[in-house]
Order: structure tokens, then C-alpha cells, then sequence
């Protein structure tokens, strides 16, 4: 299943769809087998591991769980709003990025 994600790492995304829906943070990590996004600051899990000597304590790891690639939305660069994304061909049939919302060439 090689998808094209129209979402990089290091784009500004909204969540629009869970339990951190409004919410907004940096993309850390694409995950294209499972079609899912890792945001920066959302969908915050713990992970709790024991201890594993006598008399030392166990932890519990934050970290930021997947979120499925249809809950976020990029946030237009110039216009600071979610918005969707289209492809466009430039010249030598380069393909780039454009806001729906501005019309605007995003990379």
C-alpha cells in the first residue's frame, strides 16, 4: 500500500476529529502502513514500566500515540487556517503542494 501522504514531517496540522480535536502541533513522524500521523503535544499516552531491581522505582513514559491521517487538516501557511490540500504539476512535471483555501503554492 504505497500511499502519497500530502502531509510532511514538520507541517503545522489542526486535529479536527478525537478527543484533542482544536488542537494544533508540528507532524514528528509519518507512518504509511498504518496511513497514520504523529503530532507534536496531542493524543498523549504513558506507557508505565516496572521496576526491575528490588527497591527501585518504575516509570511512567509520556509520549505522543498516532492519530489517524483523515483527523488533521495542514494549517495554511499564509492564511493560519485549516485548509485542504491539492496537487499541482509545475514545470518538469514537478509536483507541489497548493492551499485550497488561498490558492497558494505551499512548498
Amino acid at each position: 500500500m504505497n500511499k502519497k501522504f500530502k502531509i510532511k514531517v514538520g507541517d503545522k496540522v489542526a486535529v479536527i476529529a478525537g478527543k484533542d480535536k482544536g488542537k494544533t502541533g508540528k507532524v514528528t513522524q509519518i507512518l504509511p502502513e498504518l496511513d497514520k500521523v504523529v503530532v507534536e503535544g496531542v493524543n498523549t499516552m504513558y506507557k508505565h514500566i516496572k521496576s526491575r531491581k528490588r527497591g527501585e522505582k518504575g516509570q511512567r513514559i509520556e509520549f505522543n500515540g498516532p492519530l489517524h491521517s483523515s483527523n488533521v487538516m495542514l494549517i495554511c501557511p499564509s492564511t493560519s487556517k485549516p485548509t485542504r490540500i491539492g496537487i499541482k504539476l509545475g514545470e518538469n512535471n514537478k509536483r507541489s503542494r497548493v492551499s485550497k483555501k488561498s490558492k497558494e503554492v505551499i512548498d
